[in-house]
């Protein structure tokens, strides 16, 4: 894996878990009862993002080092995935 593979699975992975992390233990206008003018009462009262950013990086670390472990050490390669067989190495 190139230095360059490796950063965009390390950025794919963390925008994946974030868009995950990103709802959970939400507050909203609605729930804290100060609903700002003009805004939807479902939207956050206070937005904790440095947080889930934090959390995000410590989970995406994790899933990265696993998954960059198990790229490199060539326990899952292409002909593991390749169902129907196009993806041949050497050939070509």
């Amino acid at each position: 894996m190139t230095i360059t593979a490796a950063i965009v699975l390390f950025a794919v992975i963390w925008f994946l878990v974030f868009f995950v992390v990103l709802p959970l233990n939400l507050t909203t206008q609605g729930d804290a009862g100060q609903v700002t003018p003009g805004t939807h009462a479902g939207a956050p009262a206070g937005a904790v993002v440095a947080r889930k950013a934090r959390l995000t990086t410590l989970i995406a670390v994790v899933l990265w080092a696993a998954i960059a472990i198990t790229i490199v050490s060539g326990w899952i390669g292409l002909e593991d995935i390749d169902i129907f067989g196009t993806l041949r190495r050497g050939e070509g």
